[in-house]
């Protein structure tokens, strides 16, 4: 059976190697239009930009253009680092990422579990499609949504607290909130969304675990922590990765359309600081020095991460 296995295989490797790189993707074309719109959307967006990263190594002038205004090497990031904004910045990155990392990851994975557990399929669907809607709703929407619930003085949480006697909370303009409803908002946004991937892992193992486990006696609990959650390992893994990735990155959108003046000392990110930097003061070399470097930091944590990963249980990305 062996010998038939392997002849098998050489065979099928003989029959690729005949079959050109091109006819492979003409035999194809179809699924490769398919790729197509996300292939351009990168190239147009993302890929055709990069070129003006050069202005972080320029004094930029807009008269004279990115290529005609004068080199200045690495000065523009000598003045980002030495400037206590940026420190502050950075820190409320970092924090706030941290903080969604440690709530938001484990969220999507515990919901995939407890769904997977649910035998009536027509309430399990209904949770799923409850679930999903929040992240098709623009922050612009849930901005003014959130405004108007937390509000000190109309919100429905602050009316039950006055009601209560206690001192309403302006959850938007304090220090000592905001953060923590950043966070909250996100999770909630999101942790419906981002289940899909663990459900889809859930649903690619074997059955016969299960039946061998139910042979041996094993309850819902045991089969949960014994087979569904090892085999969703290498998923969880790459997601983590892409997670670490994205620590100095920011959900500009959430909080654009959440802070103000008030809570700029806890809610200020690089992406908000950017976009004040670049579009309001028109400092462009300068924010574009901030964009490279929150890039460069994310290249190095993915690799970084994924290295660690590999070491660990030999999942990764690549």
């Amino acid at each position: 059976m062996n010998k038939i296995n392997s002849a098998e295989k050489t065979r099928i490797k003989a029959q690729k190697k005949k079959v050109g790189f091109f006819q492979n993707y003409w035999r194809n074309r179809y699924l490769v239009l398919l790729l197509l719109p996300a292939v351009v959307y990168f190239l147009i967006f993302c890929y055709g930009p990069m070129p003006g990263i050069i202005m972080a190594f320029k004094n930029y002038s807009f008269r004279l253009g990115i290529l005609k205004s004068p080199w200045i090497g690495f000065a523009n990031f000598k003045l980002l680092f030495s400037m206590k904004s940026f420190g502050e910045v950075f820190g409320n990155t970092l924090i706030i990422s941290l903080y969604k990392i440690l709530a938001g990851f484990p969220a999507p994975i515990i919901f995939a579990l407890l769904l997977n557990e649910v035998r009536q399929e027509r309430f399990k669907k209904t949770i799923q499609t409850i679930s999903y809607l929040p992240h098709f709703v623009s922050w612009v929407v849930l901005g003014g949504l959130f405004m108007q619930f937390l509000s000190p003085s109309t919100g429905p949480i602050n009316v039950v607290l006055k009601s209560l006697g206690l001192d309403p909370v302006f959850f938007l303009g304090d220090v000592n909130w905001f953060r923590s409803v950043l966070v909250s908002t996100a999770v909630w946004k999101g942790f419906g969304w981002g289940s899909i991937v663990y459900l889809a892992s859930i649903s690619s193992i074997s059955p016969t675990l299960y039946e061998a486990a139910d042979m041996d006696g094993a309850g819902r609990f045991s089969k949960m922590w014994n087979i569904t959650l090892p085999e969703m390992i290498p998923v969880i893994t790459i997601m983590l990765i892409f997670s670490v990735g994205g620590i100095v990155g920011d959900d500009f959108d959430q909080i654009f359309n959440l802070y103000n003046e008030a809570v700029y000392s806890v809610g200020d990110v690089l992406g908000t600081y950017i976009y004040r930097m670049g579009l309001i003061d028109m400092k462009y070399s300068l924010s574009t020095a901030v964009g490279l470097f929150r890039n460069v930091i994310s290249f190095a944590l993915v690799i970084f991460a994924n290295m660690v990963a590999k070491r660990i249980n030999e999942y990764g990305i690549w």
